[in-house]
């Protein structure tokens, strides 16, 4: 009694189009959450670039208060005009970033100016009061896209606390 090879390895045409169902419906599912993927993507890399935004405002600005009188001039980029107002201004201060992190137009005071051409990143220094000679306290809003100010419609955000010390 010889037996066919063929007959005991093959696969029935059933089987067949029931693993190519199986394979086709998982794929289906992978590949519906490929959008969902890239725009969580998206999102980390825009968080990651406002914290470093962040990052970077926070050490001009305690880099800028301990500057000896007289030297307000080495301050680095658009800042000039924040050395030592931290414990005399009430008003915001609003500084825009283009994407890779550039400062892109000047620094302003007051509420929601609009956003220079290119600008990504919109930041908010607001000194908490009340200050003293020595400490102040920053709350440092970086939202995304500048353009847009109400921070209920952007987005997104991140808020970080500060201590700037003289």
């Amino acid at each position: 009694m010889k037996r066919s090879l063929s007959v005991t390895a093959a696969f029935s045409l059933v089987e067949i189009v029931i693993a190519l169902g199986v394979a086709a419906f998982c794929l289906l599912a992978v590949m519906g959450m490929l959008p969902v993927a890239a725009k969580v993507q998206q999102v980390s890399v825009q968080q990651t670039k406002a914290n470093a935004v962040i990052s970077q405002i926070i050490d001009d600005l305690r880099a800028d208060v301990r500057l000896p009188p007289g030297q307000a001039s080495k301050v680095q980029g658009e800042w000039a005009n924040l050395h030592g107002h931290w414990a005399a201004v009430a008003v915001p201060d609003t500084i825009f970033f283009t994407n890779d992190g550039d400062q892109t137009g000047s620094v302003t005071q007051g509420t929601a100016p609009p956003a220079p051409v290119g600008a990504v990143f919109r930041a908010t220094i607001t000194y908490l009061f009340p200050p003293t000679a020595t400490t102040s306290i920053a709350k440092i809003t970086v939202s995304w896209p500048a353009a847009q100010s109400d921070l209920t419609q952007v987005a997104g955000s991140i808020d970080v606390f500060a201590a700037v010390n003289r």
